[in-house]
């Protein structure tokens, strides 16, 4: 693994990306001989998309809203160039701790690599997204960050991001800091992410997340329904754990990781994670995903006991025992973490020591909230750290991934690239 010249990374990767927010697509045709109208009836601000599952042939349409506040929730899709419009059936169920309903509608069957239009009933804006390719014969893009909250730093980012273009965003838990409990605030998450997280032509940049200490009362070691709005939006993709791959076809997959909010890392999950990391061992790209970091930037990655005995949670030090070594046996390149709200770059580790064979750990978790971390020379496995709110650009090009951190404002932090792992 190396760091290639900043000028030649974004060069060969940031030279076609989109700048500025776009607004929804305008119709192309009418659907069911309803004309679109100048000023829609129905436009929910909590409208995302997200993926239960691969996300070349399907997609997740979600929001939160009342019952009645359209008479058809129905959506309705076609591909961007075609004129037969389809109509799936909109399910509806509780959304916690209040009188709302969560609406989603799972589309299947879609054309890889294509762009749709789709709209909600017959009077809401027609809206863009494209499904991900059948084959990774074109570079892949995506944003990943975590601890978002609702500030203005969290919108910056949000902002900042949608001007990438990317063709999806990896959220590594704490999204909004509902904590299990406030609804507004998580409602204040997804009208933030609607309203901004919007690429090029109007298209709706679907969210894939996992689960942070800040979704869950309690935070730690808590049933699924101290999660409560964590599991009604994204229960389609964790069903009964909160634990998940996501494959897109059979050029990616996404290890999404539960670290000990409703589910515990040894165990179940470790066993879980052995299988689907061995079946998954010849796959070109295999990124994990979690939020409590294995290798911090800014806690003590060794734990401490307090006074009932009980280690210090959220140092990473379990995960470093039941998963780490499994990502060194089963090759996976790169696991983003987040949590310490810090910007962070490891070396290449095996068993904790630099290794130019070794598992590159990115993140640490500062789209919208912040720490001081400490220092490489304070954490040996670092190579950088910083004070900063920040998102990662990832690029996947044939067999090798580009990392780039940019701050709230698009300015270029950090560059590396990682390649293919050798089988030891």
């Amino acid at each position: 693994m190396f760091s290639p010249s900043r000028r030649a990374f974004l060069g060969a990767s940031l030279a076609s990306l989109a700048s500025g927010r776009l607004l929804a697509a305008s119709p192309l045709e009418d659907i069911k001989g309803i004309k679109d109208t100048d000023e829609p009836a129905f436009e929910p601000s909590t409208l995302f998309l997200t993926w239960q599952r691969d996300p070349t042939t399907t997609m997740t349409v979600q929001w939160v809203g009342a019952l009645g506040e359209t008479t058809d929730t129905t959506v309705y899709y076609a591909p961007l160039a075609g004129k037969q419009w389809k109509g799936q059936t909109t399910a509806v169920r509780p959304y916690p701790r209040t009188d709302l309903k969560v609406f989603r509608t799972e589309l299947t069957g879609l054309t890889p690599g294509t762009d749709y239009q789709f709209r909600i009933g017959k009077q809401s804006p027609i809206y863009r997204f494209r499904t991900m390719p059948a084959k990774a014969t074109d570079t892949i893009h995506f944003i990943s960050g975590g601890d978002c909250g609702v500030n203005p730093h969290a919108v910056a980012n949000n902002i900042s991001a949608a001007r990438q273009d990317p063709m999806f965003a990896v959220v590594g838990g704490d999204l909004g800091y509902d904590n299990g409990i406030s609804a507004a605030i998580s409602l204040g998450f997804l009208r933030n992410y609607s309203k901004h997280m919007i690429g090029r032509g109007g298209r709706l940049i679907p969210m894939i997340a996992c689960i942070g200490n800040h979704e869950v009362e309690g935070g730690y070691n808590q049933p699924r329904t101290k999660a409560p709005f964590f599991y009604a939006l994204f229960d389609g993709l964790y069903p009964e754990k909160g634990f998940a791959s996501l494959d897109f076809g059979d050029y990616l997959s996404l290890i999404l990781l539960d670290t000990n909010h409703t589910t515990p890392v040894a165990g179940e999950q470790a066993d879980w994670l052995e299988k689907t990391l061995r079946d998954r061992k010849d796959h070109p790209h295999v990124i994990a995903v979690n939020h409590v970091p294995s290798y911090p930037s800014f806690r003590n990655p060794n734990p401490v006991k307090g006074k009932d005995g009980k280690e210090t949670a959220g140092t990473g030090a379990d995960s470093r025992k039941h998963w780490v070594p499994l990502f060194e046996k089963y090759r996976v390149p790169v696991v983003l973490e987040h949590h310490d709200h810090t910007f962070k770059r490891t070396k290449p580790l095996l068993g904790g020591l630099a290794h130019d064979n070794g598992v590159l750990y990115l993140g640490d978790g500062s789209w919208g909230k912040l720490r001081t971390p400490k220092t490489p020379d304070q954490l040996p496995y670092l190579v950088a750290s910083s004070r900063d709110y920040h998102l990662s650009l990832h690029r996947i090009q044939g067999s090798e991934r580009f990392h780039l951190a940019m701050d709230e404002h698009g300015r270029i932090m950090d560059v590396c690239r990682s390649g293919q792992r050798k089988s030891s």
